[in-house]
């Protein structure tokens, strides 16, 4: 047991082929709990469940199994350096295309890899009310810890859908795809009007929107920037789309 959460917790690969992955400290697992996420498996450090036995009883209800294990053993399956001594190994949730609201506001975010940025874009993207995310597969695993720590459990609130065949699956949902690129000739943002049923892309940090999918964009849109700069951050960048798609 220890080893699988381990695993869970340090491979994109092992979550992604057992269809698990491991949420840990209170905050997530209320998350998720609430969220209707079952926990196949709960563990406790000893010094958690006597600190927080009334809301450890309460995730207790919501696990298949729970165990209660001495903190020494804990700190071995732990991703942070002061954990509070709960964890839980939960079953990726499942994401049905026909869950996508064809009059929806969504983010898109092609091949982002770094999970702090995944984590700020759906916060944002919860606090200014998208309808959910749509991410790459080639991109950060949504479900590491750090993107979940990042993201303030937004990741296991906001609908998401991981997709592996992106450049196909974006255009086949009947949305209107405006692609945000660093390119002058673009449209800029501030001046189109991003309706119901639309979703706004980002790409790479490195690399931005891929040849393929700028192609089966429906407007390339820009964010006008003065002084030096050349680009923003892609969390950024997110920030200032998201607020003109839901202004």
């Amino acid at each position: 047991m220890i080893k699988q959460i381990a695993l869970l917790q340090s491979s994109a690969k092992a979550r992604k082929e057992s269809g698990l992955f491991a949420a840990e400290g209170l905050r997530l697992l209320d998350d998720a709990a609430e969220n209707g996420i079952r926990f196949e498996k709960l563990i406790l450090s000893q010094t958690a469940l006597e600190k927080y036995r009334e809301k450890a009883a309460l995730l207790m209800r919501n696990a298949a199994e729970w165990f209660v294990v001495p903190d020494s053993l804990f700190t071995r399956l732990s991703d942070t350096k002061n954990p509070q001594g709960i964890c839980a190994v939960c079953a990726i949730p499942e994401q049905d295309a026909r869950q996508i609201d064809r009059e929806g506001r969504y983010v898109a975010l092609e091949n982002v890899a770094d999970p702090s940025n995944l984590g700020a874009i759906a916060r944002t993207a919860e606090a200014l009310g998208a309808s959910g995310l749509i991410v790459s597969g080639d991109g950060c695993d949504p479900y590491s810890p750090k993107a979940l720590r990042a993201s303030m459990g937004t990741l296991l609130r906001l609908p998401l859908f991981v997709r592996e065949d992106f450049v196909s699956f974006l255009p086949s949902l009947g949305l209107t795809l405006y692609a945000c690129v660093v390119e002058a000739m673009a449209e800029k943002i501030s001046e189109v009007s991003l309706g119901a049923g639309c979703a706004v892309i980002i790409g790479n940090e490195a690399n931005g929107i891929t040849p393929a999918l700028r192609e089966r964009a429906d407007r390339l849109v820009t964010i006008p920037m003065k002084g030096r700069a050349e680009s923003l951050n892609a969390a950024a960048a997110a920030a200032i789309a998201v607020w003109e798609m839901m202004k």
